[in-house]
């Protein structure tokens, strides 16, 4: 298993808490949250990381770096406590170019929501609108001939310029998690983290 880690997040709603340090660097029950993820990602069998400092053109430029066919792109400012062998299993299995961990919350509004028909994505609502719902769990596998737009600039948003519009080219596999899930882009989540995630820091 071979994974890139998105760690370019800089935290500017976290400021008085980052002390200058960047998102994924916020110490969580004493450790940086991103090696709380490195961790998680060796435990479940990944043998190489790439850190992506940036955003989709990070992560395009970073696929040109992997040496296996399907990689495990992870957020790195969100903990979702998955079986990541598994879905890379679920990528293959469904012949998908990607495929989105999803997770049901009881209100999607800070996050968006994600539209699922069957196994596949066909549509995401944008943040804001309230209710229950399917969201985006901040976990993807790509491969690693993914076609890209050649209309792409060489800095992009990864979701807003590249998954939105072509969602019905792509039709993402939708991979369901039930697991823990915590997005650390608050004050109020990275509180919470330090005290919901210290069994995962140890």
């Amino acid at each position: 298993m071979e994974a890139i880690l998105l760690a370019g997040g800089l935290g500017t709603r976290l400021a008085t808490r980052l002390n200058g340090v960047p998102k994924p660097m916020a110490p969580v029950a004493g450790r940086p949250f991103l090696e709380i993820l490195l961790n998680q990602v060796e435990r479940a069998g990944c043998t190489r990381a790439l850190l992506s400092v940036g955003t989709g053109g990070a992560i395009r430029a970073a696929l040109l770096q992997a040496t296996e066919e399907y990689v495990l792109v992870l957020n790195g400012d969100t903990f979702l406590q998955a079986d990541y062998a598994a879905l890379l299993a679920f990528h293959a299995a469904e012949g998908a170019s990607l495929t989105m961990a999803i997770t049901l919350q009881e209100d999607i509004a800070r996050y968006g929501g994600v539209l699922v028909a069957g196994k596949r994505i066909v549509g995401f609502q944008e943040k804001g609108q309230s209710g229950s719902g399917w969201i985006n769990a901040g976990a993807y596998v790509l491969n690693r001939n993914l076609k890209w737009p050649q209309s792409l600039p060489k800095k992009f948003s990864f979701e807003t310029d590249f998954l939105v519009p072509e969602t019905c080219r792509l039709a993402p596999a939708a991979y369901e998690v039930d697991g823990f899930f915590l997005d650390i882009g608050v004050p109020e989540d990275l509180d919470r983290a330090q005290t919901e995630l210290a069994s995962f820091a140890s």
